[in-house]
């Protein structure tokens, strides 16, 4: 048995990098800085070590040799779950070029939100880093920020380390529409944060109103949303008097139709702030299960995010029509290629097409995939690259065991090669 210090997690979109592991052969315990996302994703237990086709296990080189003929003749497949590391990424991106493929990551319908809203009149975000340092109004907004991510408050909030603020009790913590489901937010002085509730339904208005009041302008209502604007007016006057405020919000959660609408507000709302001798920024919340890797990588290397097609030879970027479920369901794609090398869960959807799956050992499927290749996970089976939830730094992920499991990207440069 040996004990690996500071660990980086790949799993919570944080970089969360002090986690202490226990390796013991393949086994993975997590004895210090654990959390409800990352200490589950670190035990899981290995099970399948070798590759199948049609549920049967064989050698690695026969299984590449089904998957390309699979694929060898095939018009437009499609690769989708996209949840790897940078490197599995460009893997995936030389592949999807070499067989005219959509690359399509399963969280981008809500992704989508934040990216209409950035292409159509851009956003002023924070870093984790300015978070920690300089942060004195934190401002959640329709998300249960402790279940998305459990050590955010303990990591950049509830510390003595900041720069540019005297103590965690000079932060104040807001939750608007979903109220917190823990304690998380609780300053260590025992300060509970503030929690204007209304139905995720209801932000667009809310969110409206807020921005209004922002603005000085006159609102007549008394309630919104169940909301009572006189509470509205104090939150917009906290916004305005902070130090340096920040606005999180999580686009997945925002499960309503145009979504992005209310991104742009509170987007166009933090510049008003900006307006107002104060500073205030913005902080989506993404990066599990490699969404934002997938969206980097796919960026500068096709000038788009992910939801790209290569049929015609070159890059084309649709957030619509080049829709994983919406290419199946109507029948537009011969193949689909399968990635997520980090959740079991995630199996890919049940369909009639010829199908490969390139997922994290443990995986079970509703209907057996054609092919089924279980690769290691980035920052346990092998090292890698993978971006946290402000884009700005590429987290180095480290090798904690030898299982023997190829790397996505071994099996994508292998399945290429073979074609």
């Amino acid at each position: 048995m040996t004990e690996i210090t500071e660990v980086p997690s790949p799993f919570c979109g944080m970089g969360t990098d002090d986690l202490t592991v226990q390796v013991n052969g393949t086994a993975l315990k997590v004895v210090e800085n654990g959390c409800a996302v990352n200490t589950p994703l670190f035990e899981q237990t290995l099970i399948d070590l070798k590759a199948r086709v049609n549920g049967k296990e064989v050698e690695f080189d026969l299984a590449v040799r089904q998957a390309a003929a699979l694929l060898k003749d095939t018009c437009q497949p499609v690769i989708g779950g996209c949840a790897t590391d940078v490197n599995g990424m460009r893997a995936l991106l030389s592949l999807a070029d070499r067989m005219g493929a959509v690359v399509d990551n399963m969280n981008f319908t809500g992704a989508r939100n934040n990216f209409l809203a950035l292409q159509d009149s851009g956003w002023m975000n924070a870093t984790l880093a300015e978070v920690k340092n300089r942060c004195d109004l934190l401002l959640v907004v329709g998300t249960d920020l402790e279940s998305v991510a459990p050590r955010f408050f303990e990591r950049y909030l509830w510390h003595n380390d900041a720069m540019f603020v005297d103590g965690p009790e000079q932060r104040e913590v807001v939750y608007l529409g979903k109220a917190p489901s823990g304690q998380a937010s609780v300053s260590p002085g025992g300060k509970k944060a503030q929690v204007l509730e209304c139905a995720v339904e209801a932000l667009p208005e809310v969110t409206a109103v807020l921005r209004a009041l922002v603005k000085s302008q006159l609102i007549r209502a008394e309630v919104v949303a169940g909301i009572a604007v006189s509470d509205l007016q104090m939150l917009a006057d906290k916004l305005k008097a902070a130090n340096y405020g920040v606005i999180t919000w999580a686009a997945g959660a925002l499960s309503f139709r145009q979504a992005e609408l209310t991104v742009q507000t509170l987007s166009e709302m933090i510049k008003d702030v900006n307006n107002q001798n104060t500073r205030c920024s913005g902080l989506p919340l993404a990066g599990k299960e490699g969404d934002q890797t997938a969206n980097q990588v796919c960026g500068w290397t096709t000038g788009y995010p992910a939801r790209t097609r290569f049929s015609r030879g070159y890059p084309e970027y649709d957030p619509y029509l080049n829709d994983t479920q919406f290419l199946l369901a109507n029948d537009e794609a011969d193949a689909l290629v399968w990635v997520q090398a980090f959740n079991v869960k995630s199996a890919p959807p049940v369909t009639h097409l010829p199908t490969i799956v390139i997922g994290r050992s443990g995986m079970v499927f509703e209907k057996e995939p054609d092919v089924f290749f279980p690769v290691g996970t980035p920052g346990i089976d092998h090292a890698g690259h993978a971006y946290r939830m402000d884009n700005v730094v590429a987290i180095r992920l480290k090798k904690l065991r030898d299982s023997g499991l190829p790397s996505t990207a071994q099996v994508l440069k292998a399945i290429e090669q073979a074609l």
